[in-house]
């Protein structure tokens, strides 16, 4: 297989997912605003604050009886903050099919040691039974998996009239996907995915109805301080006001209201949504036209539109010991950064052997579509070493 050296580059050969691309156009002067060597509780301060959270309420379309917060710690610390603080008061259904979600059933089970808890999983590219899901108890699970490109379809599965809260892990989900927010009691996120924030900032949504657990249950467990939601029984109001737990960067603070800002210029969610959509459906074409490549989801309706994953389908590369296989992707991907023309797209450590090529908002069309042609010669180069090799 002999493929000729493309002659168009993508223009931002940035497709980690995680962080992310920053947004078209982004420079340094996005953030001449930035009230440095202020105290992040100064007017100025929490002003800033207020304002990123008025933004992500719009732009997100987050109902206006549930209540956002600026925690540290990512995503992990606002996902490990709503497990330590609500979980345990009923039982707990786990589920999983990638890493992170992987990380939050080691939480629950090892380190909350939770008594009444059922892991549900699947493998790498699947789903679990979500019929089959207990919502008499809490649920926990992440709407999009980063590491396995596979995300529940919709919130259709998730009962109405629940007895348990429904803990969700959006990270690479929001600002791309649409949340269905009546099933939705915790939303996390963290800033540097979908919008290429800056990283060390979690947001925390809570609906009413986590707010009345918070209120009524005392975890059997302590809290840190940066996990405590309440004060005398009642929620600290402040902290979803923009009266962090802790002091934030005011200058990653300014970088997602200057993110924020760019999500309202093209279209809101609708348009977010759109672009992420666009992007995979440059990949998907390419998918169904090249048949030594695939997706690792299976099921065509629970692909992601951000973090996509793909493995490698040509027989000789399926041949290989699966050690070979890792290597064999490991040098696509390693041609592809040598390039210049996609940085950081293996797939993730835990991971089947394969690709993985952010599709987000902030991504070009453009530049995906460039990206193939590339990844079209970069396996031809590295089958063509298989074949010399042997």
């Amino acid at each position: 297989m002999t493929v000729q050296i493309p002659g168009t580059k993508p223009a931002n050969p940035n497709f980690s997912s995680g962080p992310c691309a920053k947004r078209p156009g982004w420079s340094l002067e996005a953030l001449k605003d930035a009230p440095l060597g202020r105290s992040h509780r100064a007017k100025v301060g929490k002003a800033k604050l207020k304002l990123a959270i008025d933004l992500t309420r719009e732009v997100l379309q987050v109902p206006a009886d549930y209540r956002i917060g600026i925690v540290p710690a990512s995503d992990t610390g606002a996902y490990e903050m709503a497990m330590w603080t609500m979980l345990g008061a009923r039982g707990a259904e786990l589920l999983a099919w990638e890493s992170f979600g992987e990380g939050w059933v080691t939480d629950a089970v090892k380190q909350l040691k939770l008594k009444d808890a059922r892991v549900v999983k699947a493998g790498y590219g699947e789903l679990p039974n979500l019929a089959d899901v207990n919502f008499d108890n809490d649920v926990c699970f992440t709407w999009n998996g980063t590491t396995s490109g596979v995300r529940v379809p919709n919130g259709d599965w998730i009962a109405a009239d629940r007895k348990g809260l429904t803990l969700c892990d959006a990270t690479s989900a929001a600002f791309a996907q649409r949340l269905d927010w009546p099933k939705l009691d915790v939303v996390t996120f963290s800033w540097q995915k979908v919008l290429g924030g800056e990283a060390a900032h979690g947001m925390l949504i809570l609906s009413p109805r986590a707010v009345e657990r918070l209120e009524s249950y005392v975890p059997a467990w302590p809290l840190p301080k940066v996990f405590r939601l309440t004060s005398g029984g009642k929620l600290i109001a402040g902290i979803f006001e923009g009266e962090t737990i802790n002091t934030p960067s005011m200058l990653c603070v300014e970088d997602y209201i200057d993110s924020l800002h760019w999500a309202k210029s093209v279209g809101g969610l609708d348009g977010l949504v759109a672009r992420a959509d666009a992007n995979t459906k440059i990949i998907a074409d390419f998918v169904a036209a090249n048949d030594w490549i695939d997706f690792l989801a299976k099921d065509p309706a629970t692909r992601s539109n951000t973090s996509v994953c793909l493995v490698f389908s040509d027989a000789a590369v399926k041949a290989l010991p699966e050690d070979g296989q890792a290597e064999f992707a490991k040098k696509v991907a390693s041609l592809l950064e040598k390039q210049g023309v996609a940085y950081d797209v293996g797939a993730y450590r835990d991971a089947p052997a394969g690709l993985r090529i952010w599709c987000g908002a902030t991504v070009e069309t453009a530049d995906v579509q460039a990206l193939m042609q590339w990844l079209a010669w970069a396996f031809a180069e590295a089958k063509a070493g298989l074949a010399k090799a042997a």
